[in-house]
């Protein structure tokens, strides 16, 4: 990811129902939907038994624009009716970021 900082973190963490019913697809949908909106710059994500998904954005705009998405909306419905027994949402500013990558 190449950025100016700061730039916005939305840090999204669920817990999985016992139905996966279409879970993927939307899930797949949903990123690709994501990349597509202004002021996105990237997207990583892990689960096993607690899901965290973290998108990442030019500012507050942005973000609020992805939320009013109504496709967006639709899948977060699902999620609420089908596929969550929780989550949280976290929004936060990134002012600094650093990492390693091992040359192999």
């Amino acid at each position: 990811m190449k950025s100016q900082r700061p730039y916005y973190a939305v840090i999204f963490t669920s817990k999985h129902t016992e139905s996966d019913d279409g879970y993927a697809e939307m899930a797949s949908r949903m990123e690709v939907l994501a990349r597509q909106q202004p002021g996105f710059l990237d997207f990583e994500s892990a689960r096993e038994r607690l899901g965290i998904t973290v998108s990442y954005w030019e500012n507050l705009e942005a973000i609020a624009n992805w939320k009013a998405n109504v496709e967006h909306q639709f899948a977060q419905q699902k999620g609420i009716d089908n596929w969550y027994s929780w989550y949280k949402v976290r929004i936060c500013l990134v002012e600094r970021e650093y990492h390693f990558s091992k040359q192999i």
